[in-house]
């Protein structure tokens, strides 16, 4: 045995870097991890990103303020809506524009949607990381329902575009507030065998539970935000801090925990598509009568000075920074990304445990690689 130890030149003691990604079915898209390992356990996890860096923040500078919304498409696109929401929310406080309480309610509930059919591909994709399969064709086998109703509203599945400063492109289809119903009532039925096939399963909880902890002292030092935050005891929600759209006309509970594992990563966001549909229902037969849309002048120029405005997206809040010089397009714009913070934590977390934790552990990060490059 001795002899071939040293034929081989293994050394037990030595640390091996390798390379995890940028092309790997655990990245979740083209991130690079360079991981530092001695045996199986993680000594080090180094993220490389900017594989797919398009320059989104520096095209904002040249086109107009509509023409943005279509790129904040290509960021976090699982949270597109929600994306699109926060510039037009930006301009309108800039513009000093009240829209009308029917867009209002329209923009929370697609957004709840938004979050919904999120956290269904990350259900189904974490699932298979693991090795369940079965999960990702029930995750989309129900995330399509809710695309097909985008696509009879919105003429989009995933992509929408729908929102723009000062309301909606269109008003909804007649068939909206039926088909959202349905699918309610359908997904009510249907999230338990979620429980069944996965939250409950033993080899799933022996893998999640315990791995990958992030204190509440960690979350708030490293500005993560989102069901990563709340998972560890951080109550983060922007929906409840600074109600936006018609999120201070409904009722609904913040999810929080405190152990800040991978399973709780996980638990939150299905308790979260619990609090989805609950604040769906409160909404659906209230949409108010009205316009869908302010009337909008076709150059649109803000204020000169400086505008924030804030989201909670499927992955943490996003921050949406605009420095106007008066003209049809900003001077500068910046995005604040829940997943670029996010992914700063992942080596704390990471350290000590096997590289067969490190790929629950990125995935319970539910990371958009696109919303990183921006």
């Amino acid at each position: 045995m001795e002899e071939q130890v040293k034929t081989t030149g293994i050394n037990e003691q030595e640390e091996y870097v390798i390379n995890m990604g940028p092309q790997h079915p655990s990245t979740h898209g083209v991130l690079r991890l360079v991981v530092s390992l001695k045996g199986e356990i993680v000594k080090n996890v180094e993220p490389h990103v900017g594989y797919i860096h398009r320059g989104i923040e520096k095209m904002c500078e040249s086109i107009t303020y509509p023409q943005i919304i279509h790129l904040t498409d290509r960021m976090d696109y699982l949270s597109a809506h929600i994306n699109n929401e926060a510039v037009c929310l930006n301009v309108e406080k800039a513009l000093e524009i009240e829209i009308p309480d029917r867009v209002k309610v329209i923009r929370t509930i697609m957004a709840e949607l938004t979050r919904i059919q999120s956290h269904q591909l990350f259900w189904a994709t974490f699932g298979m990381d693991l090795g369940g399969l079965t999960c990702f064709f029930y995750g989309l086998r129900d995330r399509e329902r809710i695309l097909d109703i985008w696509e009879e509203t919105c003429g989009s599945r995933m992509i929408v575009s729908y929102s723009c400063p000062g309301g909606l492109m269109y008003d909804i289809h007649p068939n909206f507030q039926k088909r959202v119903k349905d699918f309610i009532k359908y997904f009510r039925k249907t999230l338990p065998e979620y429980d069944q096939l996965l939250t409950g399963n033993v080899i799933f909880r022996e893998r999640t539970m315990g791995i990958g902890k992030l204190s509440l002292e960690d979350a708030v030092s490293f500005g993560v935000t989102g069901p990563v935050g709340r998972a560890a005891g951080f109550s983060c929600d922007v929906r409840k801090y600074e109600p936006y759209s018609a999120y201070d006309r409904v009722k609904f509970n913040e999810v929080l925990f405190t152990e800040g594992d991978t399973y709780h990563r996980y638990l939150v966001r299905m308790e979260e598509m619990r609090e989805s549909m609950n604040i769906i229902d409160q909404l659906i037969d209230n949409i108010p009568e009205g316009q869908y849309a302010v009337k909008m002048k076709p150059v649109i120029k803000l204020p000169e000075g400086e505008y924030y405005q804030r989201v909670e997206t499927a992955r943490g809040e996003l921050g949406v920074y605009i420095v106007s010089d008066g003209n049809k397009n900003p001077f500068r714009i910046k995005f604040r990304s829940p997943n670029f913070v996010n992914l700063a934590a992942l080596n704390m977390m990471s350290k000590g445990f096997k590289i067969a934790d490190l790929v629950a552990i990125s995935g319970s990060l539910d990371l958009i690689i696109p919303d990183i490059d921006r």
